[in-house]
């Protein structure tokens, strides 16, 4: 099932980033929000990297060879 909220009040208590308990009137737990977090490590690990480490990494060029050339090399050796 999906639910699509509209509310912006709403969507930003959810924004937060940590485990959200959903109840219902009574207070009895319905369920856990888990924001999807794409790209956050999980509580308690750190990075090796520093950001600025980061950043670096991402502006070097990149190196290797396209995906399709890949795959033409691999189809060729049937």
């Amino acid at each position: 099932m999906s639910i699509t909220i509209t509310d912006p009040v709403l969507l930003a208590q959810l924004a937060v980033g940590d485990p959200i308990e959903l109840k219902d009137a009574d207070g009895r737990l319905l369920g856990v929000f888990v924001p999807e977090t794409w790209g956050k490590l999980p509580p308690g690990i750190t990075s090796p990297f520093t950001d600025e480490e980061m950043a670096a990494r991402r502006a070097m060029p990149k190196t290797g060879r396209p995906l399709a050339d890949i795959l033409r090399d691999l189809q060729g050796q049937e």
